[in-house]
């Protein structure tokens, strides 16, 4: 009862927490310098013409009601203009680019598996590298091989990105001719091309994602093999794949959940630099270019739906961590 009463409050606060976002997210684009009617309006755009659009697209009311409009677009879906040239945007409608002649919806759902799958497929390969290479270099204190994997770990933690990305297209791609180095293949027409195209960029994101894991794994290791139930567990006689496996891992697994589930929250909001880099159009590459072309609707969209990954994925460490220590 206790558990289901915690994760009915976290809820309640993450629904809470979104409309807050909405509203934020809302307030800084509606000072955003482009005028999306004036964009939309062609040339040569007279005054006529620029009210007629601003009304077609809702932005000549006030800026309460255009947010109004908004919130009830994403629950019930909403209607641009009126007559036989009116734009049904059904639910849940996050804005309508007239750039693109698409509603933002659509266009997320078509970039998100992109990104789902750069996103998932690094964070597993980053969590398996950094947790055990962080627990192999805890068990092996002061040897050569947990000095080589924390000097790795100094290289993975301060190489950008791009340099990565570059690195690996250059040795991997160009001159070894070993992967792909840029496109995707959707899963559903070849599963073997879909993860030899993403081989490249996994391993460009996991290898400083687990850079950093590795270390914060060693450190909790480090700090529970030297606690006093560690000790109390070997005096009985309990063996030592049983104190690890059993005792220490659990204790370190809630930091590894809530950073783990942050992370890939964040990350499916968008890898920006990972997908310019191998040239994935994913949705880092949609915000991108919505923001060269001022497409506010758009870059709306997109901050609002990385805004709700990350929400919903703290929502999850919340609940895996009161399944893992119901303390909480």
């Amino acid at each position: 009862m206790n558990r289901l009463r915690f994760l009915s409050l976290r809820l309640a606060r993450t629904l809470a927490t979104l409309v807050v976002i909405a509203f934020i997210t809302f307030a800084v684009f509606s000072l955003w310098p482009a005028d999306p009617a004036a964009m939309a309006c062609g040339k040569p755009c007279t005054p006529e013409s620029l009210e007629r659009a601003r009304a077609f697209m809702g932005y000549d009311l006030p800026w309460y009601t255009q947010f109004w409009h908004y919130l009830r677009g994403v629950a019930l879906g909403r209607v641009f203009g009126q007559g036989p040239g009116a734009i049904v945007c059904a639910a849940p409608c996050l804005g309508y680019s007239f750039r693109l002649s698409t509603p933002v919806t659509e266009l997320i759902a078509t970039r998100l598996p992109v990104t789902a799958s750069l996103a998932v497929g690094a964070a597993v390969l980053w969590l398996v590298i950094g947790v055990g290479a962080g627990v192999v270099s805890a068990l092996r204190r002061g040897s050569r091989l947990d000095r080589v994997i924390m000097t790795g770990t100094v290289l993975g933690v301060s190489a950008p990105a791009y340099l990565v990305g570059l690195l690996g297209i250059l040795l991997f791609g160009f001159t070894l001719d070993m992967v792909p180095v840029s496109g995707y293949v959707p899963f559903a027409d070849s599963p073997l091309d879909w993860a030899w195209h993403l081989v490249l960029p996994w391993c460009a994101l996991a290898l400083i994602s687990a850079a950093v894991y590795a270390r914060m794994v060693r450190g909790e290791m480090l700090e529970n093999l030297g606690e006093d139930y560690v000790r109390t567990a070997r005096a009985v006689g309990l063996p030592e794949r049983r104190v690890i496996g059993r005792h220490v891992m659990r204790n370190i697994c809630l930091p590894v959940v809530t950073y783990f589930a942050l992370d890939l929250g964040g990350l499916l909001g968008g890898a920006v630099i990972t997908e310019r880099v191998f040239s994935m159009q994913g949705l880092g590459a949609l915000l991108m270019d919505a923001v060269g072309t001022s497409d506010v609707p758009v870059v709306m969209g997109v901050t609002l739906v990385a805004a709700a990954f990350v929400i919903v994925a703290n929502l999850a460490a919340d609940a895996l961590a009161a399944v893992i220590d119901p303390r909480i």
